[in-house]
């Protein structure tokens, strides 16, 4: 029985529970902050049900499962499986990366954006954005014209073509997102939903004020901020 050991885990701390409130009846209330206090007074570390990982190096497998560290390693995993069923969604249409789609869904709640807001929408770098609407311009699914006060700059766009494009893949799209969230209940959809809005606040405020350019940056803005603590 796979899930053995975790059943013996939670005997041995129903145990643990019980014998530190011998004086009265304890309720699945009592246990729930139980077992909040113990796994918070721990050292973060999850465990190793990983099934990529060896056991070689048992100091990398603790730094893996440090609680930031194995959120940050669940992020990496879920945005690839992600660019997989994109792609597949995509398949078919002139549209290549998740990017292209954005981008163009962006564009699509504009009447025009100048390549550089785009780009930053997009959350892109300047050479990966540029090329993003390079393909877009080519397929026809974007025009751009020459900004009337700066000629350097140019104001984009979405076409007829790239509507009609767009709301055929948003179809494929539903399906994306529907996988995405895999088995999840309706309430935890919601509370993930919260949680990630959360994270994409913080996240977004940084990108935009543009607190992290070098690698010094990530030590002094996670200790110098509070709320990444």
């Amino acid at each position: 029985m796979k899930s053995y050991q975790l059943i013996h885990q939670l005997i041995s701390l129903v145990e643990q529970l019980e014998e530190e409130n011998q004086e009265r009846e304890l309720s699945i209330q009592d246990f729930t902050g139980f077992l909040l206090n113990t796994v918070g007074d721990q050292t973060g570390n999850t465990a190793n049900s990983e099934v990529r990982f060896g056991n070689n190096d048992t100091i990398a497998l603790e730094r893996a499962y440090q609680l930031d560290n194995n959120i940050g390693r669940l992020f990496v995993f879920m945005s690839r499986y992600a660019k997989l069923y994109i792609k597949k969604a995509l398949e078919g249409t002139p549209l290549q990366t998740g990017e292209d789609f954005t981008a163009l869904a962006i564009l699509l709640t504009h009447n025009h954006l100048s390549k550089s807001e785009l780009i930053s929408h997009n959350l892109q770098e300047k050479t990966s954005g540029t090329e993003v609407i390079r393909r877009l311009i080519a397929a026809e699914l974007v025009t751009q014209w020459d900004d009337v006060k700066d000629k350097r700059s140019k104001h984009i766009a979405i076409t007829e073509k790239g509507k009609n494009l767009l709301y055929q893949v948003f179809v494929d799209m539903n399906y994306v997102g529907k996988i995405i969230t895999g088995k999840l209940t309706t309430a935890e959809k919601f509370t993930l939903q919260y949680l990630l809005q959360k994270l994409e606040d913080f996240h977004l405020e940084h990108y935009i004020k543009k607190t992290i350019v070098n690698k010094a940056d990530l030590k002094s803005v996670t200790e110098g901020d509070t709320t990444v603590m």
